[in-house]
């Protein structure tokens, strides 16, 4: 096909289109009037996600459509409704309430978004966990937070250290028979649960609904918690971002326990009253291709990895499928390559509208519209309302071209509450004073307001969409008998954008070998979680380090693997 540097926007009808058209220029206060709350004063994310829906005579519209290898079954928005309030009633029987933070470790399975809503109706703080997190993850985010409520299953259960999370005061299980001394089995409980009265809790704007840990290049993970006001612009992004209609079946890949799996996995979805698929396995082109055709996704939303690895898959799998009723398809978590969206307009034919936000912010903040011509490599363009500049170090405005700092202006809707016991953190996302918003991502704006990433002005990893801080890989391959010090980068890879790779010294009386590196590697990955094990390990006699405070210089490490992919490539 013939490659455009634009790559214009389908005919069709909009939500964005529908909405703005003719209209006075967009504001927050007009999203407002869509919520119940603007008129009762009522606040509560769930019920704006579920029980007004039902309210308003939509009950018997399908919400969640689960598939999996042997499993296929649905709930609709009533069913769903009555499952979040009885699920609600167990929880608070056993205690928890307004404020308390519970976190929810299941693996991608309805269960695991009525345990999240469930909670948020009794005015909890959720936290879910990814299901790939071993000990260390699970444990640091735990007992930053000191939380008090886990809902899991006994497989999972396995990998909390209960030992060391003395916060921890109720556990309760999805299993239907529990064999762990003092949890409670929320299928035994629902037996004899019936629902008596409204159970939900109602709260403000600003008070918090979920927290998600988010990695940096030093330090253990931060708390980023987000207030209920964020649905304000879930809702609309949701709207005119993902062009959310009542009768589109919907398929975001994430799991909730990454940020986008549950604002845009579950609350968006839900807020625009659509279906909600949840594929119950792991990535496999044909599974992937075959949920689509069985399920009817007319709207897909996944990240890049997976896209390339269903370009590196071929077209014979595709060509197997029926997937014609995909009508929108959109990318998040990482760069998405210009090759990618060429091999969508060919192959899928569609485009893939690549979207730029991240934990701290809520919500999308770049995007690109269905209305809008997309220039593959870009991010887009400026959400409506939302400012963005580039800015040099001392915080002043870059011009067209130049390569800064990505930066927003002011604040919106969904930006966080706050990072969860760390003032000084919270503030040093706005450096300058002046009201901008430092993303930590470098960048460039063309002339016609098109935003293209340029790379991270910090040593953030972001391989296959998920974001890893070398400090905490580097902690853990310190804890390895053999490793004397440990520096990590990301080293470009086409598939993953970036796969980590540890630089290790070894300790006096240990030599390296294949076995020894595997063994580190598994050590990594059993105490922290797989994505974040290395999958490359060298092994050299001296980090590089700055010469006054002995920091390792992971930029200069980084360098060098640059330099020898060039070399290959040559």
């Amino acid at each position: 096909m013939t490659r455009q540097l634009i790559i214009p926007p389908y005919e069709g009808s909009y939500n964005v289109q529908n909405d703005l058209v003719g209209r006075k220029p967009f504001n927050w206060e007009e999203v407002k009037k869509h919520f119940s709350w603007h008129k009762t004063g009522k606040v509560n994310m769930a019920y704006e996600c579920i029980d007004r829906h039902v309210e308003a005579g939509f009950g018997e519209k399908k919400a969640l459509h689960y598939i999996a290898e042997n499993s296929e079954w649905s709930l609709n928005y009533r069913e769903l409704k009555d499952a979040t309030d009885r699920w609600a009633v167990v929880l608070k029987k056993h205690g928890v309430k307004k404020g308390d933070f519970l976190f929810v470790f299941l693996p991608k399975h309805p269960e695991c978004h009525i345990a999240i809503l469930a909670a948020i109706k009794l005015g909890a703080i959720v936290g879910p966990l990814f299901e790939a997190f071993m000990e260390e993850a699970i444990r640091d985010r735990i007992s930053d937070c000191e939380g008090k409520f886990l809902i899991t299953n006994e497989e999972y259960l396995q990998r909390v250290p209960l030992h060391d999370l003395p916060s921890l005061t109720t556990i309760f299980l999805t299993d239907q028979h529990s064999t762990t001394a003092n949890a409670i089995s929320i299928p035994e409980e629902l037996r004899q649960t019936d629902v008596k009265e409204d159970v939900i809790e109602w709260v403000d704007l600003e008070d918090g609904l979920n927290i998600h840990y988010t990695s940096g290049s030093t330090g253990k993970p931060k708390g980023i918690i987000h207030a209920h006001r964020a649905m304000i612009q879930q809702y609309i992004t949701g709207r005119w971002v993902l062009d959310l209609k009542e009768d589109d079946v919907y398929w975001c890949t994430a799991h909730p326990g990454w940020v986008t799996g549950c604002v845009y996995g579950i609350f968006a979805p839900l807020l625009n009253r659509a279906t909600i698929v949840l594929h119950g396995g792991r990535f496999n082109a044909d599974s992937w291709y075959e949920t689509i055709e069985k399920t009817g996704v007319t709207v897909w939303y996944s990240a890049p990895t997976a896209f390339r690895m269903l370009m590196a898959e071929g077209i014979e799998t595709l060509q197997r499928y029926d997937i014609s009723t995909l009508r929108h398809i959109l990318s998040v978590g990482e760069p998405l390559n210009p090759e990618v969206i060429y091999w969508s307009v060919e192959h899928l034919k569609l485009r893939i509208h690549d979207t730029w936000w991240m934990t701290e912010t809520g919500a999308q903040l770049i995007v690109n519209l269905p209305t809008e011509p997309i220039k593959p490599g870009s991010m887009g363009k400026s959400f409506p309302t939302i400012e963005t500049a580039i800015l040099d170090d001392e915080g002043n405005q870059l011009p067209v071209g130049e390569v800064g700092h990505l930066a927003i202006k002011g604040t919106w809707p969904a930006i966080m509450k706050e990072v969860w016991k760390n003032e000084e953190k919270y503030t040093s996302y706005f450096p300058f004073g002046s009201g901008w918003y430092l993303s930590g991502d470098l960048a460039l704006i063309d002339e016609d307001s098109y935003i293209f990433f340029q790379g991270r002005s910090d040593d953030m990893i972001n391989s296959s969409g998920e974001r890893i801080g070398p400090f905490e890989v580097e902690s853990k391959l310190i804890e390895h008998p053999a490793v004397a010090e440990a520096g990590v980068i990301g080293k470009p890879d086409f598939i993953r954008g970036e796969i980590v790779k540890a630089f290790i010294v070894l300790k006096k009386g240990y030599t390296t070998s294949p076995e020894l590196l595997a063994d580190i590697r598994i050590f990594v990955r059993n105490r922290l979680a797989a994505h974040a094990a290395p999958r490359e390990i060298e092994v050299i006699e001296e980090l590089p380090k700055t010469k006054i405070s002995g920091k390792i210089l992971r930029r200069e490490l980084k360098a060098r693997e640059i330099e020898k992919l060039k070399v290959v490539e040559v």
